[in-house]
């Protein structure tokens, strides 16, 4: 499998859970050209961006430039089942939203 972009797109599939209870802090992501899981083995540790926008603008700490973009940061945690889906874990919880949405992952930190 070749490795994506940095910033390459996935789409968020659920979060984890049971028939009962789900697990908000874990979600299920699908990344792009990742169909079996001996593939997952290459994004584990890798970082995770789910960008999104809000309403009101915020300051950017660093540029001190306004922007509407707000990011929450993940992680891949481990494969889910077979097919090549993972479990992520977010540092705040995803909100209901970005279910079906994108999320950019990126290429590091690297354990080669």
């Amino acid at each position: 499998v070749a490795p994506m972009a940095l910033g390459g797109s996935s789409g968020i599939n659920a979060e984890y859970g049971g028939q009962r209870n789900q697990t908000v802090s874990t979600s299920l992501i699908k990344i792009e050209g990742v169909d079996a899981k001996k593939d997952v083995d290459f994004y584990l540790g890798k970082r995770i961006a789910y960008i999104y926008r809000a309403n009101k603008a915020r300051k950017n700490k660093v540029t001190g430039r306004e922007s509407k973009l707000r990011v929450i940061w993940g992680k891949v945690r481990r494969a889910h089942g077979s097919s090549g889906l993972v479990r992520c874990a977010f540092r705040t919880n995803l909100p209901p939203k970005a279910i079906g949405a994108t999320v950019r992952v990126m290429l590091y930190p690297s354990r080669v």
